[in-house]
């Protein structure tokens, strides 16, 4: 497997890719805000000495617990599963525990800033609430009629694999957040709660999909996506984010699924 390059490679960076861990000093430009301080967002940077392997996340803890411990962001697992640390890094959507400072051109500065689309409450951090309540406004739990069964709902691998790409959505809004249309209009729902539709829209068990369609049929719902494939892009899960929508407009006109 060939290895990620990047725009320009320095000694130290060579010398990695040969195998041997040589550390670099590295600029992080990050965008800070706090509204009780100045209205306004400021850029900081900071330097640190570092391992090009290690990641995003690994500096901005150094940067909070060695030179300042005002710098909030959120983390959790730091292992990809909690999607918490979703944030632009050089001008993209990513994790900040998935991305390794050797895969971002650390010999330019690293800008860092909070995703896109949502209110900055400080710092890295967004008011994720507008988000969660689109992912709860498309119903993302199984309906089902009639009494309570008395065994398992049982489905084919068949029937699982249909909507086994959209099940593995984590909800760090990466998605949304790149899309132009949520910048510009708040009250779309957005990429990742038509994803989250999607995958019990196609649920073999499920009997809400009419009810999820009839919602994402409104004005905000997926007729806004423009496909520009920026939320795929952005997905750190792989998820086909534009074919999920594409297949629930599909549905909607058939009213097959």
């Amino acid at each position: 497997m060939s290895t990620p390059t990047v725009e320009k490679h320095s000694a130290a960076l060579d010398a990695v890719e040969a195998g041997a861990v040589q550390p670099i000093t590295v600029t992080f430009r990050i965008r800070r805000f706090n509204p009780e301080e100045h209205p306004d967002p400021v850029w900081v940077d900071y330097q640190l000495t570092m391992d090009p392997k290690e990641r995003i996340l690994d500096a901005l803890n150094k940067i909070k617990w060695e030179q300042d411990g005002t710098l909030t962001y959120r983390r959790s697992c730091a292992h990809g599963i909690c999607g918490s640390d979703a944030m632009r890094i050089n001008g993209r959507n990513r994790l900040a525990c998935k991305t390794l400072v050797k895969d971002v051109n650390p010999e330019k500065p690293i800008t860092i800033e909070a995703i896109k689309g949502l209110t900055v409450l400080k710092d890295l951090i967004v008011d994720m609430d507008p988000f969660f309540q689109a992912y709860k406004d498309v119903m993302p739990f199984l309906i089902t009629k009639g009494n309570d069964p008395t065994r398992e709902r049982l489905q084919s691998a068949e029937d699982r694999e249909r909507f086994d790409d959209t099940t593995k959505c984590i909800l760090c809004a990466a998605c949304t957040s790149s899309c132009p249309v949520f910048w510009n209009d708040g009250q779309y729902f957005g990429p990742a709660a038509i994803v989250n539709a999607h995958r019990f829209i196609f649920d073999s068990r499920d009997e809400g999909a009419e009810q999820r369609l009839e919602i994402l049929n409104d004005r905000e719902g997926v007729w806004r996506c423009r496909t520009t494939f920026n939320c795929s892009e952005a997905c750190p899960r792989g998820i086909e984010v534009t074919k999920a929508i594409q297949e629930v407009k599909r549905a909607l006109v058939t009213r097959r699924f």
